[in-house]
């Protein structure tokens, strides 16, 4: 599989510098956890789930969570569970079929090994289980579980602890929290393929609902949590986890009390104003803020509960031709030493040992979303996405 996929050869040649890389569910945790992109839920009661799951693979969705938790009720999680057995076991009666990385949130620890078990060979598809409500007291059940099942089944399986607890939002019991759920995954280091937010259960937590003009770091409680979840979890020393984004949970609005955040000129630029009014009309211009905030704090990837928020989270995730121009230029090997250089771009200053991290980084994400040419912008890759 590989972002952008989807899209016909000539159409890629023209949008990239350097296309997306391929990748499969085989491939390195560090190259996964940083592929996952737009990460699709479903409910996993759907009846037609396998049909789902390779259409939104064909639309270029590379993860998706299935999932027995929140999105159904406590009476309908034995039906889900049989569903979920019944359709990956029709998905693996489908030889060649396109499927993104696929996980399943559970809610106990019990039906890790238990679902394991019931899946049989169709387990070979799944990529791992979503962990919800994680702390080191309540997390650690499921990681020993995650274990177990993967020495009985004999294939490699990760975890993506959802991080939404109380404990985690409320400052008292905040650092304590953070460093247990640090000692917990650090534990499993080889089994944690990246840690998620759930904020809409932080914003529960004071009755709160950011609208589609707000973004998630407007809601100053739910911005603090990020921040610190970022600082002690997410550190670019070696001992950090990938940290994906919060969902967002609007694809259409009604009524808007705020301007549109969407200036016009990228779309004029490119004849693609109905584009822009089209993003707008859908609350696209709130999540296209939102994601350029969750990469400028550090997080990457995010949770989707709409398919039409896929497109607009790669395409911002695509490195740009300067920024790939800027990393390669700070990571020569002559630049060892440090110092200071010039951008090729003459547009900024980089410097050598401060700006290495996000240089690595930086080549990371474009070895799996790719790099743009230098004409083009996250307008161009949009239009080209909606166009298939």
């Amino acid at each position: 599989m590989r972002h952008f996929g989807h899209l016909a050869p000539a159409v890629r040649k023209r949008l990239f510098y350097r296309e997306p890389g391929e990748f499969t569910p085989d491939s390195p945790a560090r190259l996964l956890s940083a592929a996952l992109g737009a990460t699709l839920y479903s409910p996993a009661t759907r009846p037609r789930l396998a049909d789902d799951i390779v259409k939104q693979g064909g639309n270029g969705v590379v993860s998706m969570v299935l999932c027995l938790e929140d999105s159904i009720s406590d009476a309908d999680v034995p039906a889900g569970e049989e569903n979920l057995v019944r359709q990956f076991v029709d998905l693996a009666g489908r030889p060649g079929a396109d499927l993104p990385l696929l996980f399943i949130r559970v809610r106990t620890p019990q039906q890790i090994p238990d679902l394991v078990r019931r899946l049989g060979p169709a387990v070979a598809l799944l990529s791992g289980f979503v962990l919800p409500k994680f702390t080191a007291e309540r997390g650690l059940p499921f990681l020993e579980a995650l274990a177990t099942a993967e020495a009985e089944s004999g294939h490699r399986l990760f975890a993506m602890p959802v991080l939404e607890s109380p404990e985690l939002l409320y400052r008292e019991s905040r650092v304590e929290t953070l460093e247990g759920i640090f000692r917990a995954v650090d534990k499993y280091r080889d089994r944690v393929l990246a840690l998620r937010l759930g904020v809409t259960d932080f914003c529960s937590s004071y009755g709160l609902r950011r609208g589609p003009d707000m973004t998630a770091y407007d809601i100053q409680v739910v911005a603090s949590v990020i921040s610190d979840v970022v600082n002690m979890l997410a550190r670019a020393d070696g001992t950090g986890f990938t940290v994906t984004g919060p969902v967002w949970e609007y694809f259409r609005v009604q009524e808007r009390m705020f301007k549109p955040l969407l200036r016009q000129s990228p779309f004029h630029e490119v004849q693609a104003v109905a584009l822009r009014e089209k993003l707008i009309e859908h609350a696209m211009d709130g999540l296209l803020r939102e994601i350029s905030l969750d990469r400028a704090n550090g997080l990457l990837g995010k949770t989707c509960i709409h398919p039409s928020h896929v497109l607009p989270v790669h395409a911002l995730s695509v490195v740009s031709h300067e920024e790939f121009s800027d990393a390669q230029d700070i990571l020569r090997p002559e630049r060892g030493g440090g110092g200071v250089l010039r951008s090729a771009y003459t547009n900024k200053m980089n410097e050598v040992k401060p700006h290495r991290a996000w240089a690595e980084r930086t080549l990371l994400r474009a070895e799996v979303f790719g790099v743009t040419n230098e004409d083009i912008g996250f307008v161009e890759l949009l239009a080209a996405g909606l166009a298939e």
